[in-house]
């Protein structure tokens, strides 16, 4: 095996293993606040995975939201779109991370000011990871057949994205009809779907890292 080639499939080795990385943080991420908030700090479940922003568990919930979105900016695809989304989803993770959602309660208007910046931000956010999953990862290289395996991904891509968007419309839902997050407040329902979504987006890149149906005779980027 000559030079090139070594370095070529490390390459590939790296990348894989980046989508990997930033599958396996979006998926531990709701289990890890939930566990680690009531097993180590005694807190309960909260109303939203951003509201664990307030609760002792805050450095890991930004701390894993920076990681990932530095990770999404490293990410390189086929065309520049790929890139722009990469960098869009870096710049969206950090929002949210940074502005913290409005807490429950009484609300000051400062709060509810930067509460408003990080819903636009966390939708945002999960639009991009929605078009990785249904526009960019179900992409072919120009020329070659998709192997029966990248079409396996494929579904697995599309089930995904289709999911966090319908969690995503299901929670605008809750938001928007008058007296359903007030009734629906017991069973925390924002938390439930967001946590969904999280993990659906994680899925989509250990597929996309080939951790799951991965190609049996080489490595790719597909």
């Amino acid at each position: 095996m000559s030079n090139g080639e070594t370095r070529g499939e490390s390459l590939i080795i790296s990348y894989l293993t980046l989508r990997r990385l930033v599958g396996l943080l979006g998926i531990a991420l709701p289990f890890v606040l939930v566990v680690g908030g009531t097993l180590i700090f005694g807190v309960g479940q909260q109303s939203s995975i951003s509201s664990y922003y307030y609760t002792p568990m805050r450095n890991v919930f930004v701390g894993t939201l920076c990681v990932i979105g530095f990770f999404l900016l490293s990410y390189r695809g086929y065309e520049p779109r790929d890139n722009i989304a990469g960098n869009l989803a870096c710049l969206f993770a950090v929002g949210v991370a940074f502005f913290p959602t409005a807490p429950d309660g009484d609300v000051p208007p400062p709060a509810a000011i930067t509460g408003h910046v990080h819903l636009a931000f966390a939708a945002a956010f999960f639009a991009t990871l929605i078009y990785f999953s249904l526009c960019l990862f179900t992409k072919t290289s120009p020329g070659v057949p998709p192997t029966p395996r990248k079409l396996q991904r494929n579904t697995v891509y599309k089930v995904c994205g289709y999911m966090m968007a319908v969690c995503m419309l299901l929670i605008l839902a809750i938001s928007l009809i008058p007296g359903a997050k007030q009734a629906l407040q017991a069973y925390a329902p924002v938390f439930w779907l967001e946590g969904l979504a999280v993990i659906a987006f994680g899925a989509s890149w250990l597929t996309k890292g080939e951790a799951i149906l991965a190609d049996k005779v080489q490595l790719n980027f597909d």
